[in-house]
């Protein structure tokens, strides 16, 4: 596809810029070096809340099943855990946190009860809110917690009809709620006084090994995805011709997004709800992800913004939504399908496509992109924001474009620190600020980032590099296949070689067959690249909570199927070099 821009990249830049827009920029001195930062970011937390309250007052807020919530309806630096489903409550506790100056701690609710206490214990939570099932879960730890760490309390989020419980320990949100005597004027009328440096949010990793690690940001870092994750729409856009003035209109009848991405991770929060926030759009929460039920809320809510991670923009295209009219999708979380970007343009042909590319360290997004850029590159992961900074790092030099090394990031979103994990922050943040992704990547001439792996998932074939990523697109272009992770098995002679699992949609299960996917992968990949073996699977692999699959267990099982093979006498016995 050829696709002339009316406005350049650099024109582009200096509009979204330009002095008194939300993307102006300027240099400060901050953490000892200069910075590039938003100019006009709200200060702090509390601010954006009361700046959003005071211009949307009366529109909804929040949805979440048949409750409804306006702006004006939700209402120091102690950490408050919060550990739930996506529910009304969540952000009400997130708002009310920040409000009071206190940081709220967004752990991962579907960790079992061990790391569940770590992350709650490490951090040193004083208050910890949870939703029934956490309840549960946590109940053999409460009085552990209680006694050896700083906690004093919890609360849970029950049925707002029905606040008797049997949790040991543990009080009602609601009954708190109903006791409480003061007023919303009580909480204002005390001003915290919170200074964008100071801490705002600790999330955590979503790592598959060892205990996930807790990421602490401050007020400016936390903030600046907002402006952030508008960047990919309105430089495209700028780059179709339209004006600035685009951007300020408060439509009526007011549009909803839709949030079915977990709030505690930074896509759900940072990326959805802030930026809805910002903008006075209506967030309409799901608790969990089923696509009827996406579509139904989609449709009864006036949802014009829809996405997540890429297998739920996939079931959104094949869904009975397709032809509907979207304003936007988002794509985020881990890398989507080459193949994805023109089947979700026509099933939603007036949706402006959106990809975003960052961490949990970086607050979610430091790169972005959308609309003909994103049509014309579906590989790539976009530009650096006004903000960020990219570079290509391979043994200590910098890359030119068209090089892989290691993508580094650095900009005033990247987190301050780990929490308390001094040595592993210092694994990853240099001292001038340059966050290392552990992503392998190159930049094009015109600075459009393109993600190729993981460095720890390289698979290395007799001296040869293999991207994961190009194996696994080359396995998507079979329509059947629902999600694809190329992993390496062991060989003695070579090291290793390429290995896939494959999970195949509902509707064409017992119809894939190994065989059929290495004949299309030797259509797409060079011979050292194709699978010895592919194990098909008919239910859906497992994902961390930002989406990402599980590697590390389908590692596990494609070695196991291999050394199966290899002792029976099926699989091949001497593998050729990639150059015979």
């Amino acid at each position: 596809m050829v696709w002339t821009p009316v406005r350049t990249l650099e024109e582009t830049e200096a509009i979204l810029c330009a002095p008194g827009h939300l993307h102006e920029v300027e240099t400060v001195f901050l953490d000892g070096r200069p910075q590039r930062i938003y100019k006009n970011l709200w200060p702090s937390m509390r601010s954006l809340w009361l700046s959003s309250v005071k211009k949307y007052r009366h529109k909804i807020y929040l949805v979440s099943g048949d409750r409804r919530y306006t702006y004006n309806e939700v209402h120091q630096r102690d950490r408050v855990g919060i550990c739930s489903r996506n529910n009304p409550e969540y952000l009400i506790s997130f708002w009310a946190s920040h409000l009071l100056g206190a940081v709220p701690v967004l752990t991962n609710a579907w960790l079992p009860l061990e790391p569940l206490r770590h992350c709650l214990s490490h951090t040193g939570c004083k208050l910890i809110l949870l939703d029934p099932e956490r309840a549960d879960r946590l109940a053999p730890a409460v009085f552990d917690l209680l006694r050896d760490t700083p906690a004093t309390g919890f609360l849970v989020f029950d049925d707002q009809d029905n606040t008797e419980h049997g949790w040991q320990g543990m009080s009602s949100f609601y009954s708190a709620l109903e006791n409480y005597h003061g007023g919303t004027a009580d909480v204002l009328a005390v001003d915290p006084q919170i200074m964008p440096e100071d801490n705002a949010t600790i999330m955590f990793t979503s790592g598959t090994t060892g205990f996930p690690k807790g990421v602490l940001s401050t007020q400016r870092q936390f903030l600046s995805n907002i402006p952030n994750v508008m960047v990919g729409s309105m430089r495209a856009s700028l780059r179709k011709g339209e004006d600035y003035s685009v951007f300020d209109k408060d439509e009526e009848p007011q549009k909803g997004i839709l949030v079915a991405v977990p709030l505690f991770h930074v896509t759900g929060t940072t990326s959805f709800s802030m930026m809805a926030t910002a903008t006075g759009m209506k967030i309409v929460l799901a608790s969990k992800w089923i696509v009827e039920d996406a579509v139904r809320l989609i449709k009864q809510e006036n949802v014009r913004v829809a996405g997540g991670v890429p297998a739920m923009v996939a079931d959104l295209t094949e869904s009975s939504l397709a032809g509907h009219s979207l304003d936007g999708l988002l794509f985020g979380g881990s890398p989507a399908p080459d193949s994805l970007v023109p089947r979700a343009r026509a099933a939603f042909p007036t949706a402006v496509m959106i990809q975003g590319y960052g961490l949990t360290e970086t607050n979610s997004i430091a790169v972005s992109f959308a609309g003909e850029d994103y049509t014309v590159r579906p590989t790539s992961t976009g530009r650096a924001s006004p903000v960020n900074e990219i570079k290509i790092v391979h043994n200590g030099l910098v890359m030119s474009p068209g090089n892989v090394g290691e993508v580094w990031l650095r900009g005033p979103n990247v987190m301050k620190c780990y929490w308390c994990e001094p040595v592993a922050t210092e694994k990853v943040i240099t001292l001038d600020g340059w966050l290392k992704t552990g992503d392998l990547g190159f930049l094009d001439e015109e600075g459009f980032l393109y993600i190729k792996d993981r460095l720890k998932d390289i698979i290395i074939r007799g001296g040869e590099n293999i991207d994961s990523v190009s194996v696994e697109n080359a396995l998507y272009r079979d329509s059947r296949i629902l999600e694809a992770a190329a992993v390496g098995v062991p060989d003695d002679r070579l090291g290793e070689l390429v290995a896939a699992v494959v999970s195949v949609k509902s509707a064409y299960r017992g119809s894939v067959t190994e065989a059929s996917l290495i004949r299309l992968a030797k259509k797409y990949l060079p011979r050292f690249a194709v699978p010895v073996m592919i194990v098909v699977f008919n239910e859906p692999l497992e994902h961390t909570p930002s989406g990402k699959i599980i590697k590390g267990e389908l590692r596990q099982i494609a070695r196991q199927h291999w050394e199966a093979r290899r002792r029976n006498g099926t699989a091949r016995a001497r593998e050729p070099l990639a150059n015979l």
